[in-house]
């Protein structure tokens, strides 16, 4: 196949990335993320998917899933996954509540397997995204590792590997991998900050023009008066010298313990005062080169300078 700019090729390119995680898509959700230069109909998606032979011929649609043709085990895999997502969603929803009370944090996403329904199992973690005001990162990742270590009592692991300030919402590293992650994302507190971060990216829009909200809404978290008086308060008290020197003290402790960590070849960790990305052993690169090994497959290239090198 050697038109890459066909909706047939986008449709395929789709279904391809999504194969990498042994991933069976809806049609929404194929339509929700579409890898086009433009955006599409629902319908013209459809008719793709029924009319054209080359779909037909590479595609299987069972159960109302969208898969390659040699890959329908992934029919029953997406079933059980549906069933595990339901199953975590609320303890997901739950946990970034949780996370939304504490001082400084201005928004909480989900992020990872979740988001797309697709976690492995019941003891999957729960990956978050956590935004602060400028010059409290540091100090409310300390605050999450208490989080983190309340809800591990209750049996479930959380992971808040992604802190980042209000004012540098920006990614400066834009890849498919990335521009994905972004679009995946579920906000669960902060929908405000949640739309300033989507167009402060609005490069991913480049590679998903159909994704410009969450595919799957998460319950927001809205504070009682009671909480964000508590938040107030406590963000008073640590606003000031206290807090600059605890947030000094903590980024000084932790980049120290991080750095040789942060130096592997497989990190593609950020740490500064602005930033807290604990990607220690990203995967980032294995899946761009998996999906151009999928690519060349089928005939297929990467579109809208994606940077398939190592991520």
């Amino acid at each position: 196949m050697r038109e890459t700019h066909t909706l047939e090729a986008a449709i395929l390119r789709t279904v391809l990335y999504a194969d990498i995680f042994d991933y069976a898509l809806s049609v929404r959700e194929l339509h929700h993320f579409l890898m086009h230069h433009t955006t599409v109909d629902l319908a013209a998606v459809e008719y793709a998917l029924s009319t054209s032979p080359t779909l037909i011929g590479s595609l299987a649609y069972c159960g109302g899933w969208i898969m390659l043709a040699d890959r329908t085990a992934l029919e029953r895999l997406r079933v059980e996954r549906e069933r595990t997502a339901q199953a975590l969603w609320p303890h997901a929803e739950r946990f970034g509540r949780t996370l939304a009370r504490l001082p400084f944090v201005r928004m909480v996403g989900l992020t990872g397997a979740l988001t797309m329904r697709n976690p492995s199992s019941l003891h999957d973690d729960f990956d978050y995204l956590i935004v602060t005001k400028p010059g409290r990162v540091w100090l409310a990742r300390l605050l999450s590792i208490v989080v983190v270590r309340w809800v591990r009592l209750r049996g479930h692991e959380i992971c808040p590997n992604y802190v980042l300030a209000e004012d540098r919402l920006a990614q400066t590293r834009r890849t498919l991998y990335i521009a994905h992650e972004v679009a995946q994302m579920t906000p669960l507190f902060g929908r405000e900050v949640y739309d300033r971060l989507r167009d402060a990216n609005g490069w991913t829009f480049e590679h998903m023009p159909n994704a410009r909200y969450p595919l799957h809404a998460g319950e927001m978290a809205r504070l009682n008066r009671a909480e964000r008086w508590i938040k107030h308060v406590v963000e008073w008290v640590l606003g000031g010298r206290l807090g600059d020197w605890l947030e000094g003290w903590e980024r000084r402790r932790k980049m120290a313990r991080f750095a040789a960590a942060a130096k592997s070849a497989e990190s593609t960790a950020i740490l500064d005062d602005s930033q807290v990305k604990g990607h220690f052993n990203d995967h980032g690169g294995r899946v761009l080169a998996q999906y151009r090994r999928r690519l060349e497959r089928f005939g297929l290239t990467a579109t809208y300078d994606e940077s398939l090198a190592a991520d």
